[in-house]
């Protein structure tokens, strides 16, 4: 399909709402678009204050990687029994799914969660984890304004084991789960990936902390993109481990890890079904921003009927205006390192100056120690 095509399904999918109802003035003077929306207000704050700290770090990408984990939980061939999609059972049943083996690590972000149902006991656990995953989201330079409709219920009983897809899955299985889940289209689980640009693993290899997929891992931008479409050569830690692959930047120096590649990534940018998707978005920041924000939407309600939600994306913060820098190849990289399987034309880049590989920051602040963040969380 053109990509002609693909913006304007983009833009008609963003353009879906649930019904509209007169606005409110909330109890702090917060004008919204529905009285039911107010209960969000003070937890937006609570959530910046409390966990992400206005900050595109290590919390938010957790919260990130929750709401997916929650929601593609669900499958229609096994039928309800399996699982309820975001309905928050991550967080109602804690001793469960976060001991599965695809959530491994994905205890963190739960733990950071499970009080705010006592502190805000009118939201939802679906609705929590949905609006924890659009306020930290919020806080990256580049990212869009995630949709938010609220009045998911509460699970019943936790997903079971399975569902969740894991980067050593092959391309087949990958998107005939996400089809099953909630009928993604390869389009859509590509889009829905641009996550990864903000996302860092522990668990792939547990002899580092916090492994970057892209050297621009506080920024929401095209640079994972592109960097997974890059020769690998080597491994920033011990190597050899599942679902990870040779990365294009395995160097590091004391808390910087270097970057990990995981082997999905590595695979759906080069499969037929997917790779001109995936190069697609290499430079091309607002089509990204927008297609993520439409499979985001999608994703967040599965389990739910949209016609019975409330559109409160009004009380979700105004994303960091701050615009990432393009993208371009890391230092020492240039056109003849790339891997192309799609014969579409590929854009023009600049490449980062230095005549040594592209350190990676540790910290969002650009150094290498964040006083009062922890690592052992993500994927």
């Amino acid at each position: 399909m053109a990509f002609t095509a693909l913006l304007a399904l983009v833009a008609l999918a963003a353009s879906v709402r649930a019904a509209p109802s007169p606005s409110a003035v909330c109890a702090d003077g917060t004008r919204v678009g529905n009285a039911a929306c107010c209960k969000f207000v003070p937890l937006a704050k609570d959530l910046q204050a409390q966990i992400f700290q206005n900050d595109c770090g290590e919390d938010t990408h957790e919260a990130l990687r929750l709401t997916f984990h929650d929601a593609i939980a669900i499958s229609q061939k096994l039928g309800p029994s399996a699982g309820g999609g975001a309905d928050g059972s991550m967080l109602l049943f804690p001793t469960v799914e976060p001991n599965f083996a695809a959530n491994n690590g994905i205890d963190d972000s739960v733990n950071n969660l499970i009080p705010f149902l006592t502190s805000h006991p009118t939201v939802s656990a679906g609705d929590l984890v949905q609006f924890a995953g659009a306020v930290g989201l919020s806080n990256c330079p580049g990212a869009p304004r995630l949709e938010f409709l609220a009045g998911r219920k509460n699970a019943v009983a936790p997903a079971i084991e399975g569902l969740i897809p894991e980067p050593q899955d092959s391309v087949t299985s990958i998107l005939a789960r996400f089809a099953d889940g909630g009928n993604f289209s390869p389009f859509e689980v590509i889009s829905l990936l641009a996550s990864h640009t903000v996302a860092r693993a522990d668990k792939v290899d547990e002899t580092i902390d916090a492994a970057p997929f892209d050297s621009t891992p506080f920024d929401f931008d095209t640079q994972v993109f592109l960097e997974v479409l890059l020769k690998g050569t080597g491994f920033p830690g011990a190597g050899n481990n599942t679902g990870e692959v040779l990365s294009p930047l395995p160097l590091g120096s004391g808390n910087d890890t270097g970057e990990l590649r995981l082997q999905s990534d590595f695979a759906l940018a080069r499969d037929a079904r997917t790779a001109c998707f995936w190069q697609g978005f290499v430079g091309e920041q607002d089509f990204m921003a927008r297609s993520f924000r439409a499979a985001m939407a999608k994703l967040a309600i599965l389990g739910s009927r949209r016609a019975d939600l409330v559109d409160c994306s009004d009380v979700v913060p105004p994303t960091v205006r701050t615009p990432p820098k393009p993208a371009s190849f890391p230092a020492t990289k240039s056109a003849k390192d790339l891997e192309l399987t799609c014969n579409q034309r590929f854009p023009t880049l600049t490449t980062d100056h230095g005549a040594q590989e592209t350190l990676i920051p540790h910290c969002s602040n650009g150094g290498q120690f964040c006083p009062g963040v922890q690592f052992d969380g993500p994927a």
